[in-house]
């Protein structure tokens, strides 16, 4: 039953904003240059690897020696508003057209986060990952990595029908709200480095 909301949600969705999808196409395009698309490999259920898709929201401004400047300084205001609200993770309801995550479960986090997870924490990937979660509804960037793999884990471990319709009304509510879009003192979250546990 998840899979098939999923799918009419996902396909529902487009088909309305298809326009809107559009524009922020062409606003990343004049505003931030090519690619319009953010594409990056994530592990998904069970942690086999996809690729996701967002609109881009960061330059490639560099250093003078080649380098990505920190992500705060590569952050346009443009970037800003896309993130704000949300909208740079749009082009993720392919992603959940294709089946590689649902409208609800864990973040879809780095590649590299994989070994450093604790046995507990690596339970997140029992599930599909989502576009949104109850970690997200639940503080979002703002609170710990400790804190959000535990909401992961909790997700796992209660998700049913629904708890996925209250968190996405929950999400609704904090998109419109921008709560928790950055960690403090980081333009969005500070990476994992393993757990402290």
């Amino acid at each position: 039953m998840k899979r098939v909301f999923d799918l009419f949600i996902a396909v529902c969705a487009l088909l309305i904003l298809w326009p809107v999808l559009l524009l922020l196409a062409l606003l990343v395009r004049i505003k931030l240059g090519s690619p319009v698309l953010f594409r990056q490999q994530r592990p998904g259920w069970h942690g086999k690897p996809f690729f996701i898709y967002k609109f881009r929201s960061m330059t490639d401004a560099r250093d003078s020696s080649g380098e990505l400047l920190p992500d705060g300084e590569r952050l346009p205001p443009f970037g800003q508003l896309l993130r704000r609200y949300s909208l740079d993770e749009l082009p993720q309801l392919f992603n959940v057209v294709r089946g590689d995550i649902s409208l609800v479960g864990p973040r879809a986090l780095l590649m590299e986060y994989l070994p450093l997870y604790s046995p507990e924490q690596a339970r997140r990937h029992e599930v599909r990952p989502g576009i949104t979660g109850w970690a997200q509804v639940n503080g979002r960037n703002a609170i710990s990595w400790e804190e959000k793999f535990a909401c992961d884990v909790w997700y796992v471990e209660h998700h049913s029908f629904r708890l996925d319709l209250k968190i996405l009304w929950m999400t609704v509510r904090k998109v419109l709200r921008s709560e928790g879009v950055s960690q403090q003192g980081h333009a969005t979250m500070e990476k994992f480095r393993g757990s402290k546990q």
